[in-house]
């Protein structure tokens, strides 16, 4: 059954993503540690070990609590129409992606029930702890794992894929249109999921969408468009996917606990979460968990993140203390501030 729907297009060049990130609060299992760290610098503190440290196991757990956001799966409305309501579309790398200047000014109240939008255009900026984790923009080493995807010549064919902390979706789309059997989309916020990945997918699972531009140009190529455009859905490109919000173990213990049987992904492709070292036990449990023991990652990231501490050989580091993974770079990116992607396999 085809499905059509309208959507307006602009081609205008993408803006490059920011070089830094900003310093993002210290989540989870690592507050109670830096407690400690306080307390022994404080002579004036409580003089009851026991009381102190019970005192601080409670923060900690507090705070951790605050972190965690549920997981959630998101569905996919029946009339797609509704889906790229009020959405204007700009191309990059071949592939259509919500404009996000026009969903900050047309996306409130419901639509925006986190208030992830409001918060991050008062504040400006592209993280807020806890509350927002940067899925609203592409960073630029989603680029360069795109590219990498065609140099190495990545195979998607009849795969199951996973796209961590997804963001727009760039990388599960560039699985789709390799004819992957199965991609799953997860982002930490709802309202990105709803507001920005999934509308990409449906665009870009539309007939007129892959005939739109051509090369692997970043800046438009033609002008913008004046009028909507009409497409035809793909629905059956549609029914191989699924789309997951919120905290990684929550998503990893929604998915082993689902009723609808989900196998272990052979690929997971994730950019720039390696940003914060306080997240590397959470993303090295799930990889842990959900990929295939023959499977991969690719996992693109700047080689250090000023002001958070994170980085790729630190995260490469990481994987070695655990002695689960073992990790290859693949490629080493030198333009502007130095990139990698690396490649995560299980050790025999």
């Amino acid at each position: 059954m085809d499905f059509q729907f309208n959507f307006a297009v602009d081609e205008n060049e993408n803006s490059e993503a920011d070089a830094h990130f900003l310093l993002l609060c210290s989540p989870k299992d690592k507050q109670e540690p830096r407690e400690k760290s306080r307390e022994a610098a404080n002579p004036a503190a409580d003089s009851s070990p026991r009381l102190d440290a019970a005192k601080h196991r409670d923060e900690a757990a507090s705070k951790k609590n605050l972190c965690v956001k549920a997981a959630k799966e998101h569905s996919i409305p029946e009339d797609l129409n509704k889906v790229l309501e009020n959405k204007v579309m700009e191309t990059v790398l071949d592939l259509l992606h919500v404009k996000l200047s026009v969903v900050e000014m047309t996306c409130s109240g419901d639509a925006d029930s986190e208030g992830i939008i409001s918060k991050s255009v008062s504040s400006h900026s592209d993280l807020i702890p806890g509350v927002y984790e940067g899925g609203l923009k592409i960073w630029e080493c989603t680029f360069d794992l795109m590219d990498y995807f065609s140099e190495a010549e990545i195979e998607f064919t009849n795969k199951t894929v996973l796209d961590l902390g997804c963001g727009a979706g760039l990388l599960g789309i560039a699985a789709l249109r390799g004819e992957a059997a199965r991609v799953h989309f997860q982002d930490y916020n709802s309202t990105v999921i709803d507001e920005i990945t999934l509308p990409n997918v449906v665009a870009n699972c539309t007939r007129e969408g892959r005939r739109m531009s051509s090369g692997k140009d970043r800046k438009a190529s033609k002008p913008p468009s004046k009028r909507p455009r009409k497409a035809e859905g793909s629905p059956d490109v549609l029914n191989k996917c699924r789309f997951f919000s919120g905290e990684w173990s929550q998503v990893s213990q929604l998915l082993l606990n689902s009723n609808k049987p989900c196998s272990k992904y052979d690929i997971i492709l994730t950019s720039e979460t390696i940003y914060n070292p306080d997240y590397y036990s959470a993303l090295h449990d799930t990889l842990a968990q959900l990929l295939d023991r023959n499977g991969r990652v690719y996992l693109a990231s700047k080689v250090h993140y000023f002001g958070v501490g994170g980085g790729v050989y630190l995260f490469e580091k990481f994987i070695e203390e655990r002695n689960m993974f073992k990790t290859r770079m693949v490629k080493t990116i030198d333009q502007g501030l130095q990139r990698c992607i690396m490649e995560i396999v299980f050790k025999n």
